[in-house]
C-alpha cells in the first residue's frame, strides 16, 4: 500500500476505490477536520490576525485513523472538492497530518467517473494558497462578525441572539418585503373579458387595459348592447423560444423547488449523494459552461434519441464575472442514462438535470404568434386575444418551459370585417396584490442577483436564519373579500356579489417579530454590515483574494477597525430595543397597553413592569397577529384568557395561550388547537370532541416488553411514545398503518441511539456524560444538562469533576 487517497465522504471514498488500483487506500475526512474554537480568542487580531485551529473533539478518531495510515504510504493524495471549502480541507490536512510537501499531491475532478479520477491522478498539482486564503478570510470574517457583534445583541434586545454578516441581510431581505406587504394599500380596477364565437368556436377576448371604476365599468357594458362586433385586424409574426443554460447551482435549487417541490437544503443533499455516487458533476458551480467533451455527448445522444435537426451545439456566457471557466455546469456524467428509473428523490433530480443539460444544446422551438383585434364601429376599447402554435417543437419536446403545455393556444380561422357572435361580456372587479413573499428558491435568485454569497453558501444561510428563529417557512390561510362582477348576456346587465379569497400563501418565507426587532436595531446602528452593496462588495473581495489579487489580511485590516469602532459605540450609546408600540389604555383598568417582543414571542401587556405597586399583565399574540400592525381592539380580546368553558367528568375544561398558541387544558392534560381554529370559536362540546379525539390518538397501539405504545403529532411531525422515549416516525413509514415489525424496528434503534448517546454513567449518583447533537457533549443530571468545553474530552472525565462542574455557573 503505497497511496493513500483522502476524500470528504465515505459515499464518494467508496465510489473511488472501484477506479484505482489495489496499491491506493482511499479513506474519508468526513469533512471539515479543524476548526476555530468556539471559545476564547482564536484569532489574535493584532498579529495580522493569525488564526488558531484546533481538532474538534468528534474529530480526533478520524485524525489519528488517517495519520496512522499516512504514515505507512508513500504519497497521500488530497481528492477533496474543487471549490474554496474543499481547497481549504486539503490544507487542513496537510497541516494536521503532518504531510511532507514533498510527497503530498492535490488532485480534484468535477465528476467521479473512472476517466476523470484517472486523469486528475496524472496530473496533480499543489494546494492553491489563494483559493485558502479566501476562505480563511471568510471564515475569520464571519467569525470576528458574529463574536463581536452578538454579545451587543444580548446586551440590547436579549440573551441568545446572533447575527450574522451574510445571515442578517438575508433577513433584511425577507423583513422589507414582508413590510411593503403590510403597507401596500390595494386599489380595485374592472378587468373586462369578453367571450365571442366564430364558425361555432368559442374563445375569449380582453381589453388590454382595465377600468378604475364600477360607473366607467357599467358604462362601457352599456355601450356594449345591440353592437356587432367585428374582427378589425389580424397578425401574424414568427416566433422562437430559445433554451436556457445547463444548471447551475441556484438555477437548479429555484427549479427543483419549482418542478419537484424541493427546498434548497433538500436540494443540495440529493444532489450531493448523486455527485458522491458518480452519476453527476460537481453541484456547487457558478459556471453555465460544459465540456468539449460533454458537449459531443450530448450532440450524439440528441441526434440518437431526436434526429440532427433537433440538435444546435451552443455555448453560455457565465453572468457572474468570478465564475470559474474550468469549472463545469451541474450535468450528467453519461449522458445515455436519462434516468435512474426507481422514483427515488434523486430519480427525480437525476431526470431533470438530464433534461435541463440535454435540452441546452438543442434546437429553439419555432412558434407563430397571431393577435386578432375586435370591436364594433366607434368603439373606443377594442378587444384583443393572443394565440400560439407550435410549428416545431425543438427543445420543448424535452424540457417543457413554466408557462408552456402540450396544448397549442389555437384561435379560430377568421378573417378581417368578419362578424363574431358575442355570448358575453363580464367585468370583474380586481385588487392589486402586494408584492409575492419570498420562497427559498426565489430569495436565492434575488440574492445571486444581489451578489450575496456564493454557491456554497446559499442553502446554509436559508436554513441558519430559520434555525435561528429569525425567519418561518409556513404556509398562510386566506381571508374572504366581496368583489362586484357585471356580466352583459343578451342585453341584459347582471350585477352579483362574489366571495373571493386572497392572501393564501404556501411554503413561504416570514420574518418572525425576534427577526424584525434584530433587524431594526442593526440597520440602525449597523448600516454598512446591513447594506447590500456592502455585503456584494465583501463577495467581489474575497474573489479577488481567490484570484492572488488581493492580501487576506489587508482586506480583513480595512474592514475591522470601523466595524470595531461602531461594536464600541452602540455599546456605549444605543438603547435597548424590543420593538415596544403603545396602542393605547386598558378600559377596564387606565393602565397603558403595549404590544413588544418578549422572551418567547411577541406578547401584548396591560400595565408598566417600572410601577412595583401592580403586577402587569401578559398575553401572548396569535399567529397571524403583529405588532406592527395589531389594534388595541385585537390586544384587549387576548387578556380574554384562560377561559373556562365548563366542566367535563368534574374536571374544568379551560382554553390558554401558551408560547406555541391557544390551546385547551383539561386537568392536567393539554390539549392543541388545529389550525385555522380560532380560540374564541371553541365552546365546551367541541372541546370535549377534541379531548375525546386526543384520548383514541394516545391510546396504546400496541406493547412492546409489557409497556404501551402510543402514537401522536407534535410540532416535529408524526411520533410514538415507548416507556417515556418520544421516537419520532420518518417517511420511509406508512404513520396511520405500522405494523408491529416497523414498531420494534423503531424501539431497537431508539434503544440503540440512546445507549450510544451515553459516553459515561454514574448510575448511583444519578449523573452522565452524553453526546448532543453537532458534536457536542453535555453532563447530566436529571433535568440539569451543561454543555462541556470543546477542549474537554469526555470520555476522561471524572464523577468528582462532573459533579464539580455541574455547580458551576
Amino acid at each position: 500500500m503505497n497511496n493513500l487517497v483522502i476524500v470528504e465522504s465515505p459515499a464518494k471514498a467508496k465510489t473511488i476505490e472501484g477506479f484505482l488500483g489495489s496499491d491506493f487506500v482511499v479513506k474519508s475526512c468526513y469533512g471539515h477536520i479543524r476548526e476555530l474554537p468556539r471559545k476564547g480568542d482564536p484569532i489574535d487580531i493584532e498579529n495580522n490576525f493569525a488564526p488558531t485551529y484546533v481538532v474538534p473533539q468528534e474529530k480526533k478518531k478520524v485524525v489519528n485513523e488517517l495519520l496512522s495510515i499516512a504514515k505507512k504510504c508513500k504519497t497521500v493524495w488530497l481528492a477533496t472538492d474543487e471549490d474554496r471549502e474543499g481547497e481549504a480541507i486539503s490544507w487542513h490536512l496537510l497541516h494536521a497530518l503532518n504531510l511532507d510537501v514533498k510527497n503530498t499531491k492535490r488532485i480534484t475532478f468535477n465528476e467521479i467517473t473512472k476517466k476523470a479520477v484517472l486523469k486528475a491522478v496524472e496530473s496533480p498539482r499543489v494546494i492553491n494558497e489563494d483559493l485558502v486564503n479566501s476562505q480563511q478570510a471568510r471564515r475569520i470574517l464571519d467569525r470576528i462578525v458574529g463574536f463581536e457583534l452578538s454579545p451587543v445583541l444580548w446586551r440590547k434586545i436579549r440573551p441568545s441572539l446572533s447575527a450574522g454578516r451574510v445571515q442578517s441581510v438575508t433577513v433584511k431581505l425577507i423583513v422589507e418585503r414582508e413590510n411593503k406587504i403590510i403597507n401596500h394599500q390595494p386599489t380595485g380596477t374592472f378587468k373586462v373579458v369578453a367571450e365571442f364565437e366564430s364558425k361555432g368556436v368559442a374563445f375569449k377576448a380582453e381589453l388590454p387595459s382595465n377600468f378604475s371604476s364600477f360607473l366607467d365599468a357599467k358604462s362601457f357594458l352599456e355601450s356594449s348592447k345591440n353592437k356587432e362586433f367585428l374582427v378589425n385586424k389580424i397578425s401574424q409574426k414568427p416566433g422562437k423560444r430559445t433554451p436556457s443554460a445547463p444548471f447551475i447551482t441556484s438555477t437548479l435549487q429555484q427549479e427543483a423547488s419549482r418542478v419537484l417541490g424541493f427546498n434548497v437544503s433538500r436540494t443540495m443533499s440529493v444532489a450531493q449523494r448523486l455527485y458522491e455516487s458518480g452519476k453527476i458533476t460537481y453541484m456547487r458551480t457558478d459556471s453555465v459552461s460544459l465540456s468539449m467533451d460533454a458537449m459531443t455527448s450530448i450532440q450524439k445522444q440528441i441526434e440518437k434519441d431526436y434526429g440532427s435537426n433537433y440538435c444546435n451545439p451552443r455555448k453560455y456566457q457565465n453572468k457572474n464575472k468570478s465564475a470559474q471557466e474550468a469549472h463545469e455546469a451541474i450535468r450528467p456524467s453519461n449522458f445515455s442514462i436519462s434516468s435512474i428509473g426507481d422514483g427515488s428523490p434523486e430519480d427525480k433530480l437525476y431526470s431533470l438535470i438530464w433534461k435541463k443539460t440535454m435540452a441546452s444544446q438543442m434546437s429553439d422551438a419555432e412558434i407563430e404568434r397571431t393577435t386578432i383585434e375586435i370591436g364594433y364601429q366607434g368603439q373606443k376599447h377594442n378587444f384583443n386575444t393572443i394565440g400560439e402554435v407550435i410549428k416545431f417543437d425543438g427543445f420543448l419536446k424535452l424540457y417543457k418551459l413554466q408557462n408552456s403545455d402540450d396544448k397549442s393556444d389555437e384561435l379560430p380561422d377568421v378573417s378581417k370585417g368578419e362578424k363574431l357572435d358575442c355570448n358575453e361580456i363580464s367585468a370583474t372587479q380586481k385588487f392589486s396584490r402586494p408584492p409575492a413573499r419570498y420562497t427559498e428558491a426565489s430569495l436565492v435568485k434575488k440574492l445571486e442577483e444581489l451578489g450575496i454569497g456564493r454557491p456554497s453558501t446559499y442553502a446554509p444561510t436559508i436554513k441558519t436564519i430559520q434555525d435561528r428563529g429569525y425567519v418561518e417557512n409556513k404556509d398562510l390561510n386566506g381571508k374572504t373579500r366581496l368583489i362586484k362582477k357585471l356580466t352583459l348576456i343578451k342585453n341584459s346587465i347582471d350585477e352579483i356579489d362574489l366571495n373571493e379569497n386572497f392572501g393564501a400563501d404556501r411554503k413561504k418565507l416570514f420574518p418572525t417579530t425576534t427577526g424584525e426587532v434584530v433587524n431594526e436595531f442593526l440597520v440602525e446602528h449597523f448600516k454598512n454590515i446591513m447594506d447590500y452593496n456592502f455585503t456584494a462588495d465583501i463577495e467581489k473581495e474575497l474573489d479577488s483574494v481567490a484570484k492572488g489579487e488581493l492580501l487576506w489580511t489587508d482586506m480583513l485590516s480595512s474592514f475591522y477597525s470601523p466595524f470595531h469602532k461602531t461594536i464600541e459605540l452602540t455599546k456605549e450609546n444605543a438603547e435597548r430595543a424590543n420593538g415596544e408600540r403603545l396602542l393605547g389604555k386598558d378600559p377596564a383598568s387606565g393602565e397603558p397597553l403595549f404590544v413588544k417582543l418578549g422572551k418567547y414571542g411577541p406578547i401584548a401587556q396591560i400595565g408598566d413592569t417600572a410601577d412595583e405597586t401592580k403586577k402587569p399583565k401578559f398575553a401572548s399574540l396569535k399567529e397571524r397577529q403583529h405588532i406592527k400592525t395589531i389594534t388595541l381592539e385585537e390586544a384587549l380580546k387576548l387578556f380574554d384568557y384562560p377561559k373556562l368553558l365548563g366542566q367535563h367528568e368534574d374536571l374544568d375544561v379551560s382554553i390558554k395561550v401558551g408560547r406555541f398558541g391557544p390551546y385547551i387544558q383539561f386537568g392536567t392534560e393539554n390539549v392543541s388547537i388545529p389550525k385555522g381554529i380560532e380560540p374564541d370559536e371553541v365552546l365546551l362540546n367541541s372541546a370535549i370532541s377534541l379531548i375525546d379525539d386526543k384520548r383514541k390518538a394516545n391510546a396504546p397501539v400496541a406493547e412492546y416488553e409489557n409497556l404501551p405504545v402510543s402514537k401522536g403529532t407534535g410540532r416535529f411531525g408524526p411520533f410514538i411514545k415507548w416507556n417515556e422515549l418520544f421516537i419520532n416516525v420518518n417517511k420511509k413509514y406508512d404513520f396511520d398503518n405500522l405494523t408491529f415489525e416497523d414498531i420494534s424496528q423503531l424501539i431497537e434503534e431508539k434503544k440503540k441511539k440512546e445507549i450510544e448517546k451515553v459516553i459515561q454513567n454514574w448510575e448511583n449518583d444519578g449523573v452522565s456524560v452524553q453526546k448532543g447533537r453537532w458534536g457536542k457533549f453535555f453532563v447530566v443530571s436529571g433535568k440539569k444538562k451543561k454543555q462541556l468545553a470543546a477542549s474537554k474530552d469526555p470520555s476522561k472525565i471524572t464523577l468528582e469533576e462532573a459533579k464539580n462542574f455541574l455547580k458551576t455557573k
